[in-house]
């Protein structure tokens, strides 16, 4: 009921189109607008998010307390900083330029063997199968791996194999960086969602017809030359991967189910890891500026009396403030089912018994409690109940009462 009848989904994302990295210190951001979220009482149903966002929204969906999403997000991205580890981690790159064994054990030490399912609140988080060529939405499974794998940017890092059927799975922003679509097919009424992607470089120099490989090479090595924009290899491909979801990320942005919250983060660098506690305090004064116009404007008043009327609607919830806890306390109080012991001097009738008429019966019982060589007319006529043994016991065995298949 709780993923149906979502009416506030805190979409956690990372659509950066100029510099990719799935190591964005950007993300940080998504902790303080989560520390906003929860000071203005705005409750979240259902969480979900590619890349950077799906790491974020994992520990929200586990923690639910922001002093502790805080803690290991601020580890995590200390862990990132060490070069030595990063060196390590570098292979010969036909894959990839990094093995993936380093940043597996990083995303590992920081969820365990925690499942998708297991979480406080329902999440969910997009990777794209280049195996199949579409987009996977998991729901369920190792949390771990599903997060690495959307955080799997091509170049970077190998593909993750999909535990289930062996899919090559990577980043879930090559197919849907902002998945608001698939939280409404989930239930969603409204979603919020944190962009805390860089944005495209537009102001590019305009080289002509032809572009000379050397020109470039003498104006960047020239320091008295004119600087140019020109986008090399790996940027002209990383935007080509990217292209195919711009449609549906401006559809999404313009839809009145989704509302787009972006704070002012465009300043931070790719390795600013260092300056996690201040990325955090600029969502977190982004995130209260725009709940306190909400709060203004009506607009949060609004999405709590829709959520109130639709809880009140289903009317599941005996009641409505208990907690997962409080009903495993509910379960545990209730007492196990007694099996019914059924004594020998049962009133219960036998099958040959209820067959008789009322007349009868009462003759059958008279002649039981008469002996049995009473009324024989010769010594060599057998008595009546050695000729029917089923009628020879006015009483049923214990095997017979408790197994009814037994008679």
């Amino acid at each position: 009921m709780g993923v149906r009848e979502a009416l506030i989904t805190c979409l956690l994302h990372d659509p950066d189109q100029g510099q990719r990295s799935n190591l964005q210190p950007r993300g940080c951001a998504q902790v303080g607008i989560i520390r906003a979220l929860t000071e203005c009482g705005i409750p979240v149903d259902m969480v979900g998010g590619t890349s950077i966002g799906a790491f974020m929204g994992a520990l929200y969906a586990e923690e639910r307390n922001y002093s502790q999403i805080r803690i290991r997000a601020k580890q995590w991205a200390e862990d990132m900083t060490s070069m030595v580890k990063t060196v390590l981690d570098l292979t010969y790159p036909i894959t990839s330029m990094f093995s993936g064994a380093g940043f597996n054990s990083s995303i590992c030490s920081v969820f365990k063997d925690r499942q998708i399912e297991d979480l406080w609140i329902p999440y969910f988080t997009v990777t794209t199968d280049i195996s199949a060529s579409a987009m996977r939405v998991h729901t369920d499974g190792s949390l771990w791996r599903y997060v690495r794998a959307s955080m799997s940017l091509s170049g970077y890092m190998p593909p993750l194999c999909d535990p289930k059927d062996g899919h090559l799975l990577m980043d879930g922003g090559y197919i849907n960086n902002l998945p608001a679509d698939v939280a409404r097919s989930m239930g969603a009424k409204v979603v919020i969602a944190i962009d805390v992607g860089s944005r495209d470089e537009t102001d590019l120099t305009n080289y002509g017809d032809a572009l000379s490989g050397w020109w470039l090479l003498w104006k960047r090595w020239n320091p008295l030359a004119t600087k140019v924009k020109v986008l090399n290899m790996a940027e002209i491909q990383t935007r080509l991967a990217y292209v195919c979801c711009v449609r549906q990320l401006e559809q999404v942005r313009s839809s009145d189910y989704c509302e787009c919250l972006r704070p002012p983060i465009d300043s931070y660098g790719t390795l600013d890891f260092g300056k996690f506690s201040e990325i955090c305090e600029v969502g977190y004064q982004h995130g209260r500026t725009v709940f306190d116009i909400w709060k203004r404007s009506g607009v949060l008043e609004k999405m709590l009396q829709d959520r109130q009327g639709k809880m009140k609607a289903c009317d599941v919830l005996t009641c409505p403030n208990a907690s997962f806890t409080d009903l495993a306390e509910i379960v545990s109080r209730i007492e196990p089912a007694k099996v019914a012991v059924v004594d020998d001097e049962s009133d219960y009738l036998t099958e040959c018994e209820e067959g008789l008429p009322d007349g009868p019966q009462d003759a059958y019982a008279d002649f039981q409690s008469s002996p049995a060589d009473v009324g024989s007319d010769s010594e060599d006529e057998p008595p009546l109940h050695h000729q029917h043994p089923s009628l020879a016991s006015p009483k049923l065995s214990q095997d017979a009462l408790t197994d009814p298949l037994a008679l």
